[in-house]
């Protein structure tokens, strides 16, 4: 009789989850992980930290306004976990490539938006939406790839959006950003595989965040309607649901690419857009 074939990846403890349900699996416990993610001091990026930290994982909180990151450190305070401020601007390249030394979970979460027509967009705003939200993430994921490879374990997950798999009229830089940072996902995921790191995009609709606060004055003065015709109007026109989606609800889908249980989830566009793509 033969012996059983052993699938590498397969072997006593793998990265795999198991297969019975048990109630410890509901739970996720980062105790010992280093995690870090960008845009941290509000909306999506602070939920991601706080989840983190509250699963026990030392969280790097990066972002370039101190009074937000000195906020978020005080929030986090009696959390499980621990959460460090680095004030960083991520148009430094080499800084932001440095401080992901070392992480074994990275969340690349920092954005921008300008809601303008092609012809009378700035181009130093699209070279500075690029910069931070598709050349940066590649710095931080080059940054951090040498430690998950070298321990064969590793998580990216990049916020992506709605705006990475559809594109919106007026958002040129962002629209191109999150389209390339979802091939440069995908290729992470490739080239991750060998190594036990996946890389995923997660591709929320809008989010309850000052920068779609911020979008809706822009795109009321762009459409030429009052604002409070924009949420219902142009926002929320093409999703099923018509509510803008939490941030704690985002973070749950960036913890969840975490687990054992996401373990062969990689390469992928997780969609929380209430139904926008399902035209």
């Amino acid at each position: 009789m033969s012996a059983p074939i052993t699938v590498p990846g397969t072997e006593p403890g793998a990265d795999v989850a198991s297969p019975l349900p048990r109630a410890a699996d509901l739970a996720l416990d980062l105790t010992g992980r280093t995690a870090l993610v960008t845009g941290a001091a509000g909306g999506i990026g602070r939920a991601c930290a706080l989840r983190l930290a509250a699963a026990g994982a030392r969280v790097r909180a990066v972002d370039r306004a101190a009074e937000g990151l000195e906020t978020l450190a005080e929030e986090a305070g009696a959390l499980p976990g621990s959460l460090e401020p680095r004030l960083l601007d991520l148009t430094d390249l080499d800084a932001a490539e440095a401080v992901a030394a070392g992480t074994d979970i990275l969340v690349n979460n920092a954005g921008l938006q300008l809601v303008r027509p092609i012809e009378e967009f700035p181009p130093d705003v699209f070279h500075t939406v690029l910069t931070v939200m598709l050349e940066a993430p590649f710095r931080l994921i080059r940054g951090a790839l040498p430690h998950m490879y070298g321990q064969g374990w590793g998580r990216i997950v990049n916020l992506s959006s709605v705006h990475g798999l559809r594109a919106s009229a007026f958002k040129s830089a962002y629209v191109a950003a999150k389209h390339g940072l979802e091939g440069l996902s995908k290729t992470a995921a490739l080239e991750g595989a060998p190594h036990g790191v996946t890389s995923n995009c997660v591709n929320p609709g809008y989010v309850r965040t000052p920068l779609v606060e911020r979008q809706i004055a822009d795109q009321a003065a762009a459409h030429g309607i009052p604002p409070e015709r924009v949420l219902a109007e142009v926002l929320l026109k093409d999703s099923a649901l018509k509510r803008l989606i939490e941030p704690e609800e985002v973070a749950e889908a960036v913890l969840y690419l975490c687990t054992p249980q996401a373990s062969f989830m990689t390469g992928a566009s997780l969609t929380l857009d209430g139904g926008w793509t399902a035209h």
